[in-house]
């Protein structure tokens, strides 16, 4: 493994790794971990990068490879690369321009953005001033009237897609937070101040733009802090909003109310992925959330090949969680992925350093993806297959 510098910025970057390197020296330790941590002792956050790199490449050789083409379609729709943005929270924690940022870049390459609800910039100023293949990723609330007002906002702004995540029936149990004194909604306490005090640039931005707040969310903090136990609240309150029982009958509410795509997020297993399908719904995306909620659960390229083949094509299937390379993006659409979701990879480039570290991921990912096809003898996206890989 190439040895990790401390770039001066993100044109110095050259892996996602250099960019995650780039946020960590930027950002106070507790926001950091909140980015970059995973749910309890973090099994699942370690088992996403492993599982790629148990995955070897069998490459065919004498290819012509002098042309290559990253391009894909999905939902209809030309997409240059075969990836979009995925949904992460809370994004202004670690630059106040982080969301409009990650909109903006994937605007410019002509992939999707998906917008969380847990967000520090709204629905209509993404809508606004990116513009775009836009996605809207909604968490189900007890509070359906606020929970539907959302998604009509969505609706009133052109978004494309609507994302459910259904892996959240309740907030994982994120440790570090906890050290860390770390909560959402944000807070400055005694026991922060002096590790946000560590890093003046962060904190001339926190002051000079305002506390972040989740700004599609403004009317839940007040009921979910009153509930939350002393010790509950150090973490999201967000979480405390979560409606536990909505199932299989409530997402085809959500079907029915929805007239554009519905995409639905956090799957796993390949029975439940055959039931959503039944549903009407448009494309699933494998995920346990990059390992921030269930502490053990499957590896997501563990599960992509079962749930491909349980789908059997009939509708896109996505997947997230664990990517850092361009090479991992390629092994992911080798294993049936129609595509997948970044979030980590890119969201360290854009707390880092805004814009040009969002374009900047995306360049590195696009630019290894290129260069992976090449190695492996492939010249379109649709090339990559099972036969490519061994497992070991």
């Amino acid at each position: 493994m190439p040895e990790l510098i401390n770039p001066k910025n993100a044109a110095h970057c050259y892996t996602i790794a250099d960019l995650r390197q780039l946020a960590k020296t930027r950002l106070p330790k507790a926001v950091f971990d909140f980015i970059d941590g995973g749910a309890e002792d973090e099994t699942t956050l370690k088992n996403n990068l492993e599982a790629f790199s148990n995955h070897r490449w069998l490459a065919h050789v004498l290819n012509d490879v002098s042309e290559v083409s990253t391009h894909t379609r999905l939902f209809d729709r030309t997409m240059t690369l075969p990836f979009g943005i995925g949904p992460t929270g809370g994004a202004g924690f670690g630059h106040p321009m982080a969301d409009l940022a990650l909109a903006k870049a994937a605007a410019k390459h002509e992939i999707p953005y998906t917008l969380s609800s847990s967000a520090t910039t709204t629905i209509e100023t993404i809508a606004k001033q990116a513009g775009g293949r836009l996605w809207f990723q909604a968490y189900v609330l007890r509070d359906k009237d606020f929970f539907w007002q959302m998604i009509e906002r969505a609706r009133a702004c052109d978004y494309e897609g609507l994302m459910i995540t259904v892996d959240l029936p309740v907030g994982g149990k994120r440790v570090k937070d906890f050290h860390n004194h770390f909560s959402l909604p944000f807070k400055l306490t005694s026991r922060n101040f002096l590790d946000f005090s560590s890093r003046p640039s962060w904190l001339i931005r926190l002051l000079t733009h305002g506390v972040p707040t989740l700004a599609n969310l403004k009317g839940l903090d007040k009921a979910a802090t009153t509930q939350a136990s002393s010790f509950t609240k150090l973490a999201s309150t967000v979480g405390k909003n979560y409606d536990p029982a909505f199932n299989f009958e409530s997402l085809s509410k959500v079907r029915d109310r929805w007239k554009g795509k519905l995409i639905v997020k956090g799957v796993s297993r390949p029975d439940d992925a055959q039931k959503i399908m039944a549903l009407g719904c448009d494309a699933i995306v494998v995920s346990n959330h990059g390992g921030r909620q269930l502490d053990g659960a499957m590896a997501t390229l563990d599960a992509l090949p079962d749930v491909v083949k349980a789908i059997d094509r009939k509708i896109p299937v996505l997947m997230d969680s664990g990517i850092r390379h361009g090479g991992d993006i390629a092994k992911a659409l080798a294993l049936g992925a129609s595509g997948v979701l970044i979030g980590r990879a890119s969201l360290y480039g854009a707390v880092g350093q805004a814009d040009e570290g969002a374009q900047r991921a995306i360049d590195i990912l696009s630019e290894e993806l290129k260069r992976t096809m090449q190695l492996c003898g492939v010249t379109q996206i649709d090339q990559f297959n099972e036969t490519l890989l061994k497992k070991i």
